[in-house]
């Protein structure tokens, strides 16, 4: 069973069952949950089942859908989710099996507040300002972590004696020099065992000493040190080009 309950700061103003039905949420009487806020549109977002999960889309209100302080479009709603809407506050729940709520009663609250002007006012407040910032950040950082799964590092071989012209990054670390568990090796009577390593992370490549110092576009690099692409590293008389594969 899937219970959404309403709160306006500590106090709760309903708890409404989802029966499986689409289910509105908006300021005027012909939603299924009402909310008299004046942030809060007259058809602000609309709660319903797709592909076999909750979902929640935002119905382009003015000032936005958050879930879990995220601001969305259209996205799932799972057991503890708190959905943010103007003021209020819309906490998800989930007991027992999902398929019970396809055959439970379609008698929602048509209405239990009262509107009382019929334009939305914009809600200018700290909290939204801060919810907005923060959604942008997470968006950001998601969207960068995609895009660092997809694409595949690699050394591009500028200068100095090396086994192969280029090596492509696709495990977690890879050791630049000699030795047997190196991955780059390096040629000469003079070149180290492990010069320098690279570790593959979610958000991207990261570059670290070993026996050398390694530079980083001709600066010295002591501590973990992201790469970019483009970058131009230096290790024990060998010069290299970082690049993304695709």
């Amino acid at each position: 069973m899937i219970k959404l309950i309403l709160k306006f700061e500590t106090h709760v103003l309903k708890e409404i069952p989802f029966s499986g039905q689409p289910l509105t949420i908006g300021r005027t009487p012909d939603n299924d949950i009402q909310i008299d806020n004046l942030a809060v549109s007259t058809h602000h977002a609309r709660v319903e089942f797709g592909q076999d999960q909750l979902v929640i889309e935002d119905l382009k209100s003015l000032n936005g859908t958050f879930v879990n302080n995220v601001r969305i479009q259209n996205s799932p709603l799972r057991h503890g989710d708190t959905v943010t809407i103007g003021k209020h506050e819309i906490l998800v729940r989930l007991t027992g099996d999902l398929s019970e709520t396809l055959v439970l009663s379609t008698d929602a609250p048509k209405k239990f507040l009262v509107p009382k002007v019929d334009e939305t006012m914009v809600l200018d407040t700290k909290r939204r300002r801060e919810m907005i910032q923060q959604s942008a950040v997470v968006a950001e950082a998601a969207a960068a972590t995609v895009s660092a799964r997809a694409r595949v590092g690699k050394l591009i071989v500028l200068r100095g004696k090396t086994d192969q012209n280029a090596y492509l990054l696709s495990t977690k670390l890879t050791v630049i020099g000699k030795s047997d568990m190196a991955s780059v090796k390096l040629k000469g009577w003079f070149a180290p065992k492990a010069a320098a390593q690279i570790n593959k992370r979610e958000d991207g490549y990261y570059i670290s000493r070993a026996d050398r110092v390694p530079k980083v576009n001709g600066e010295e690099i002591t501590k973990l040190t992201k790469l970019n692409e483009g970058d131009a590293i230096e290790v024990a008389g060998v010069r290299f080009n970082f690049i993304f594969s695709e």
